[in-house]
């Protein structure tokens, strides 16, 4: 009886099929606001990279630290007085249980933050670096574009 039972249940939730939403700006930054993990996206010199980081959202902006001299130090400079790097940003929450989630991609420009004022603000973000180490390097990523969507079950 308790197969049966369970199989039945199994069905219920089977039947209820969750539904995709767009989400709006305002509400992608509110998602993304209490900061966390997400992972960058950009053209690297050995092609497409993905990887995971801590982040804080700070001022309109994404906040980040990474090593000098990094390998993603290196690839975010384009060597160009004032020209910023395209990059994708991406933060999401999934619950497999439920089924439902949400995801935010943020489109924009990553740049380095070395010095001056702009420094002094962003050591205010408390972005703290999964890794230990030096992290002294801090970028920020300007949006350009922010979409996001939502997996949820209505009904």
């Amino acid at each position: 009886m308790n197969d049966r039972h369970n199989a039945r249940a199994a069905e219920r939730e089977d039947a209820v099929e969750p539904d995709l939403e767009a989400l709006g700006e305002e509400a992608c930054l509110r998602l993304i606001a209490a900061g966390g993990i997400g992972r960058i996206a950009y053209t690297g010199r050995h092609g497409l990279v993905i990887l995971p980081l801590t982040y804080a959202f700070h001022q309109g902006a994404v906040v980040f630290r990474t090593m000098p001299g990094s390998a993603m130090d290196e690839d975010l400079r384009t060597g160009i007085a004032d020209a910023d790097y395209l990059v994708a940003f991406e933060v999401d929450h999934v619950d497999e249980h439920t089924r439902t989630g949400w995801s935010v991609l943020i489109r924009g420009t990553a740049q380095h933050v070395e010095d001056g004022p702009g420094l002094a603000a962003l050591e205010d973000a408390r972005v703290r670096p999964w890794p230990g180490g030096p992290r002294d390097l801090y970028f920020r990523i300007v949006p350009t574009r922010v979409t996001g969507r939502a997996i949820r079950h209505h009904g």
